[in-house]
């Protein structure tokens, strides 16, 4: 069986939509989950229809225009939330559990490898996610110089226990289906691996074959494509 988690970005207090990380032009959701964009709403239909964690992305907090923490902690009382508001530092990551199950730890906005390993060797394995973000086949950092299979062999190394989330940013929205590159390349992380990325029912497949049991699921799932269970 493979957990679905269903994805839920928020930008100024309503629940957004978009493609391939161009949050500019994001839009209020469409969800078969909810008559309006409101993500208290969603997220207690998800509940109801057996939802067991979500995915939030904040993207004012991401992009550092503010933040909707008060409805991420809200959701967690609804459903365990696994949070990415833009984690950057030890620091922030620690404040951040305040308000969610789980605090995810992005490349997009980690500050080094360095500010990683500190989290790591502090929290519990359980309340970490890590995310790597990836565009156009190349690991997605703002502060990271590094490739792909470097931060790959960097988390071998570390000998780390948390989830990974592999997030292919080009595909998300797109519907277009799993990039398969790189989860060759972190196939020695199987089993932590939450894949993320324009998925559809059609992967599933190609999901399992791989051993992959977590998935992110967004367009597909509001627009009643994807089920919650598969």
């Amino acid at each position: 069986m493979i957990e679905v988690i269903p994805v839920l970005d928020i930008k100024d207090g309503i629940a957004v939509a978009g493609k391939s990380g161009k949050r500019e032009t994001y839009t209020p959701l469409k969800t078969i989950y909810s008559r309006s964009p409101d993500p208290i709403e969603i997220a207690l239909s998800l509940r109801r229809q057996g939802a067991r964690r979500i995915y939030i992305a904040d993207l004012n907090g991401i992009e550092r225009t503010g933040n909707n923490l008060e409805i991420a902690k809200k959701i967690n009382y609804i459903i365990p939330t696994m949070l990415d508001f833009g984690v950057n530092d030890f620091k922030t990551f620690k404040f951040l559990l305040n308000f969610s199950r789980q605090v995810i730890v992005a490349t997009e906005t980690l500050e080094s490898f360095e500010e990683l390993e500190k989290i790591v060797s502090k929290f519990p394995t359980s309340r970490i996610v890590v995310s790597v973000d990836i565009k156009d086949d190349k690991l997605y950092s703002k502060n990271l110089d590094i490739s792909l299979i470097d931060f790959r062999d960097k988390l071998l190394d570390l000998g780390i226990s948390s989830e990974i989330i592999l997030l292919d940013i080009s595909r998300v929205g797109t519907e277009k289906g799993i990039n398969e590159n790189i989860i060759e390349i972190f196939k020695d992380l199987k089993d932590k691996l939450i894949l993320g990325g324009g998925i559809t029912l059609k992967d599933v497949p190609k999901i399992k074959n791989f051993g992959i049991k977590k998935i992110l699921v967004g367009t597909a799932l509001h627009k009643g494509e994807f089920p919650l269970y598969i």
